[in-house]
């Protein structure tokens, strides 16, 4: 099951409280204070790791803890550590607060980051000593460890997305164009979740493609779960625009398919400015459901518009060469954007 939504929470260990204590020894009645520190609580670390592939994992536990710090004791014996805890996640984890605020953006195996730090560990009454308070019996108690609500959101790790309306033969291109084997049937939504494929160019590089489902009018806006597909492409660096003819009307005029066209892109700029300026390479699909010279009026008059299209077939593979070669170059040419910063809070070291 691919879940690639979780909302958890997490409550990290308290820090142990300090000691109240004195030195008692055969000939040592009246010792100084020697209470100790108490232990930092568990921290709560999520981690990328490249073997997982879905959040089911956190879905179905939503709440995280850790244990407090062991309390300080005589003879300046400070507390145990807590032990931190250590959350597998996806690559491409997003981790934010539930106002929205960023924490974390896991893209590299083995990335980790603290979502919830360990209360630090009180003082014993050896702290307190003074010139004018030889026998304090003050101590402080272990600080709370944090406690939030944080939204887990996977997006695909992909260089090319694959788009366009429901049934326009996306999956059928990805397990043609690379070994992957998405579901593929002949009718709308066959895809219910974002499918990955490694495509391997002649000079032994390569790329690896997500096939997004199918979008649909007010996609942008959650209707098909269409803002749940559209986040798995924001890391795409190249589209793969699909446009299809109807299987029902597959000799339907042009202006047809030019509003499916217009469709996809504008739920792409409604979502974001950055989907709407990605780069696209635009194809014809299915193009043995028309004469050579349907498909040729159809490429014509989208070149008109100022849309470059070519028209390819998944079933005979035609086009597919150019498809291929076009893709590497585009690649080649595109700047790799940074992934975006967040900060990476460091765990407590010693309290004092």
């Amino acid at each position: 099951m691919f879940v690639d939504y979780a909302k958890v929470s997490v409550k990290a260990g308290d820090g142990g409280d300090g000691c109240i204590s004195f030195l008692r020894e055969k000939y040592i009645p009246h010792g100084g204070p020697n209470g100790g520190d108490g232990g930092r609580g568990g921290s709560i670390i999520f981690v990328a790791d490249e073997l997982l592939a879905t959040l089911l994992d956190l879905k179905h536990r939503a709440h995280y803890t850790t244990k407090r710090g062991q309390h300080g004791g005589g003879k300046n014996c400070s507390g145990k550590d807590a032990e931190d805890l250590y959350v597998k996640v996806p690559l491409g984890t997003t981790i934010s607060t539930e106002d929205g605020e960023l924490i974390a953006d896991l893209t590299v195996p083995g990335q980790e980051v603290v979502v919830a730090k360990g209360g630090r560990g009180g003082r014993g009454n050896q702290h307190f000593a003074s010139a004018t308070n030889k026998a304090p019996r003050k101590f402080e108690y272990g600080e709370e460890g944090e406690q939030r609500t944080l939204i887990l959101e996977l997006k695909v790790i992909a260089e090319v997305g694959l788009v366009g309306l429901p049934n326009a033969g996306k999956s059928t291109l990805l397990s043609k164009l690379t070994a992957a084997t998405p579901k593929i049937a002949s009718y709308p939504f066959t895809t219910i979740h974002p499918n990955l494929g490694v495509l391997e160019f002649a000079d032994g590089t390569r790329c690896t493609i997500a096939d997004i489902p199918g979008l649909i009018e007010g996609a942008h806006t959650g209707a098909g779960l269409g803002d749940r597909f559209l986040r798995h492409i924001e890391r795409t660096k190249l589209l793969v625009h699909l446009v299809a003819p109807a299987e029902t009307e597959p000799n339907a005029d042009v202006e047809t398919m030019k509003y499916a066209f217009d469709l996809v892109n504008n739920e792409l700029a409604s979502y974001s400015a950055d989907l709407a300026g990605k780069a696209q390479i635009v194809c014809l699909t299915k193009t043995d459901m028309l004469t050579e010279e349907e498909a040729e009026e159809v490429v014509t008059e989208f070149r008109k518009s100022g849309i470059e299209m070519t028209p390819i077939c998944s079933h005979t593979e035609a086009g597919f060469d150019w498809l291929r070669a076009r893709i590497q170059e585009e690649l080649a040419q595109l700047v790799e954007p940074e992934p975006p910063e967040a900060p990476e809070p460091e765990l407590p070291g010693a309290p004092y």
